[in-house]
């Protein structure tokens, strides 16, 4: 073999993630000294709870920080037991709980242990584009399926039937709140839908990372319903801690050893200072219901002030952050258009290529997570540059 014949693998051509690109570029007109409003990606500008860094600073203190077992510290593991008790009413064992470097981490996790190269996973269109891009690169087969209006853009036992007249459906994936729509599944519509994959034999991946982000909405998880659910949840959003790199996963039985077997060999352990410092963010409920309360500021002025600018057709924002807006009146290429806006206007956000292959040209994400000045700001830019 040559060197001229090295190729990277048929695996890594998976499509870019957009947000990302826009972080990068917008990066670099700050460098060049362009001041940018920040609504590109789903990070909360507040930083960690107190108490989490009150914890932190003790473990660095302490001097030495090492390896864990590869499903977590049992303190976490344990606090997170009277999370689910605390908040669903629902006992989870704590065998079944297992730590991960964010969510990212568990979704691989999950991909790994409960599916073969060529299984066929259901996601909704629009949604989170790291999903299908670890399925694709797996191996596994990303079914995407348009939801819209008429399911208030939920994903329904109507389109696994559909779904599975085209080939054997092993896996069914659901976010509630969602990203980039905000939009959620209402209790009832989503215990239909866990015992429908029930029924059929099909794993259930319930990404619930944006629970405690709700506006007037009932949130509920998979667990209420099933135990054979697959529920991911991070501290990147509700707790503030993206870059603390930490989450968790809560895996049927039959799932835990297995899952345990991959993170020994991909990660040996999440990092015990995140983790340690996750386990004092739970008990800091009080300081990050005010920074939810941040984001509803923000979005009762967006959804006010959008629609005067001329985005007057958003979907419903139920929870997260996000607002996700139809930029036909402005552009059909919300790539181009996401592109003027950041470089004429200063303001980032994300086109909705990103999240929908088939109509994401007409739609754009804006995050909300940033503080309400920005906010602000961005509105009065968008009001001067859209005249």
């Amino acid at each position: 073999m040559t060197a001229t014949s090295l190729r990277p693998s048929n695996r890594s051509n998976v499509a870019p993630f957009i947000a990302m690109d826009v972080l990068a570029e917008a990066a670099r007109l700050e460098e060049a000294g362009k001041i940018i409003v920040h609504m590109e990606v789903g990070q909360p500008s507040a930083p960690a709870p107190a108490a989490a860094l009150t914890a932190a600073r003790a473990a660095l203190d302490h001097g030495r920080l090492g390896y864990t077992e590869a499903r977590g510290l049992a303190s976490l593991r344990h606090r997170l037991v009277q999370h689910y008790g605390e908040t669903y009413g629902v006992h989870v064992p704590e065998q079944r709980i297992v730590a991960t470097t964010g969510s990212s981490a568990g979704f691989n996790l999950a991909f790994l242990s409960a599916f073969d190269p060529g299984d066929r996973i259901v996601l909704t269109a629009p949604g989170y584009p790291a999903y299908r891009n670890i399925i694709r690169a797996l191996g596994l087969v990303p079914v995407e399926i348009e939801v819209g209006e008429d399911t208030r853009w939920c994903l329904t036992p109507d389109h696994l039937e559909k779904a599975r007249a085209d080939g054997p459906v092993k896996g069914v994936l659901v976010a509630s709140p969602a990203n980039p729509t905000g939009t959620m599944m209402t209790p009832d519509a989503l215990s239909a839908l866990v015992r429908y994959c029930d029924d059929a034999g099909i794993w259930f991946i319930s990404d619930e990372i944006y629970h405690g982000l709700t506006y007037g909405k009932a949130q509920a998880t998979a667990l209420s319903t099933s135990q054979n659910a697959i529920v991911i949840n991070s501290f990147s959003k509700f707790y503030c801690m993206t870059g603390w790199r930490i989450g968790w996963m809560v895996l049927p039985e039959v799932l835990v050893r297995p899952a345990e077997r991959i993170a020994q060999s991909l990660y040996i352990s999440p990092p015990e200072l995140s983790q340690i410092a996750a386990t004092a963010a739970l008990d800091a409920t009080d300081d990050l219901v005010l920074v939810r309360d941040g984001y509803a500021r923000n979005r009762e002025m967006l959804l006010t002030e959008l629609p005067k600018i001329g985005f007057d057709r958003l979907l419903p924002v139920d929870g997260a952050f996000y607002i996700y807006a139809d930029t036909r009146r402005f552009s059909a290429n919300s790539l181009e258009f996401v592109n003027a806006m950041l470089h004429e206007a200063g303001v980032a956000a994300t086109p909705g290529a990103d999240f929908d292959p088939v109509h994401g040209a007409e739609f754009l994400r804006f995050s909300f997570a940033g503080a309400y000045p920005d906010m602000e700001e961005a509105v009065r830019r968008l009001k001067a540059w859209l005249g």
